[in-house]
């Protein structure tokens, strides 16, 4: 069992698309995401998994139905299982999402062009 350091810069440099996460790590079922974020994700809600969100560089706000949050580079928001939210980023943002391994991105949104089944480790 080998142990390495993770680059965050790295591997964020690694890819140039968005909204298309990439697995960073693994721990205890959960797996650390990479993605760039810019423009507006769907509406949804993930009924069985809380999502964390990290900004690494940048920022985006996070819509739900009731207020928006902005999130800045170095914060992180928490959003709970069965919440309806939306990620908007106006500018280039990078994000670190750590979730259950069985978090699908676009939650309970009808599966579209967002959508990521099978995710690419880095």
């Amino acid at each position: 069992m080998g142990i390495e350091k993770v680059v965050i810069q790295n591997k964020l440099d690694s890819f140039n698309d968005y909204w298309n996460p990439r697995v960073a790590g693994k721990l205890n079922g959960q797996l650390v995401k990479l993605v760039k974020f810019k423009g507006e994700f769907v509406w949804h809600k993930h009924d069985n998994e809380d999502e964390m969100f990290y900004v690494v560089n940048g920022q985006f706000v996070m819509e739900l139905r009731d207020q928006s949050i902005t999130i800045n580079a170095g914060d992180f928001i928490i959003i709970p299982k069965g919440t309806e939210h939306r990620p908007v980023a106006i500018d280039e943002v990078h994000v670190m999402l750590i979730e259950p391994e069985t978090t699908l991105n676009t939650g309970d949104a009808a599966t579209n062009e967002l959508t990521r089944e099978q995710l690419e480790e880095i």
